[in-house]
């Protein structure tokens, strides 16, 4: 019944892995499409504009958040991101299942803007797992972690507003879980209801002209 393209939103904590079951997913189902963001750092070695990133300059950042172009947008540091509509909405009018990894402050941003935007959480089996992997990537300090770790507790108070959390344990079983939840919850009555009442109205059509 659904041919149309969807909109799917991946949070989750940092250190649960929802990057690498990113492009694990990306490679085994060529049917997603990755969300390109725009960002007005400068690329890194390897990136290619329109490919990682569209890297546009601060004025034609401003001018695009004045023009309300993007579903989301936040400034850092290093730079500042954000999510264009038109490209998110033009790969779902060609019928692809496009996917959009942002924390969840953004995601339910974006679901104001598209409610039928489909949200996943990514988390670990256990909160002990969770501060395992963070010491275990030995990339950051201690203070660090314990930042990531009190941003956690802050966000598991958001994941009620998700469709489904896919819990991380390894990276094939959580690949196939976000997989099946998205054909699911794009099958979902209430993100097929004009395709619902079309059937019925044929359906009507039909029965009508059996009683003449």
């Amino acid at each position: 019944m659904n041919s149309k393209g969807s909109l799917t939103v991946v949070s989750g904590f940092s250190g649960a892995g929802k990057g690498t079951i990113m492009k694990a997913l990306l490679a085994r189902y060529p049917q997603y499409c990755l969300s390109i963001s725009c960002t007005t750092r400068a690329p890194r070695p390897g990136e290619v504009d329109g490919k990682d990133y569209f890297f546009i300059t601060r004025d034609e950042f401003e001018r695009r958040v004045d023009a309300d172009e993007f579903l989301e947008h936040a400034e850092y540091v290093h730079g500042c991101y954000g999510t264009p509509e038109a490209y998110v909405r033009e790969k779902m009018a060609e019928g692809r299942d496009v996917i959009l990894e942002i924390e969840s402050q953004g995601a339910m941003i974006v679901k104001k803007k598209i409610p039928e935007a489909i949200l996943l959480f990514v988390m670990t089996p256990t909160a002990a797992e969770l501060e395992k992997r963070l010491i275990g990537r030995g990339t950051e300090s201690h203070e660090k972690i314990i930042g990531r770790l009190l941003q956690a507790e802050t966000e598991t108070q958001r994941i009620k507003n998700y469709d489904a959390i896919i819990v991380n344990d390894t990276v094939d079983e959580a690949v196939e879980e976000m997989h099946n939840a998205i054909r699911t919850f794009k099958m979902a009555p209430s993100r097929n209801k004009a395709e619902i009442e079309a059937f019925a109205r044929e359906l009507s059509d039909i029965n009508r002209c059996e009683e003449e």
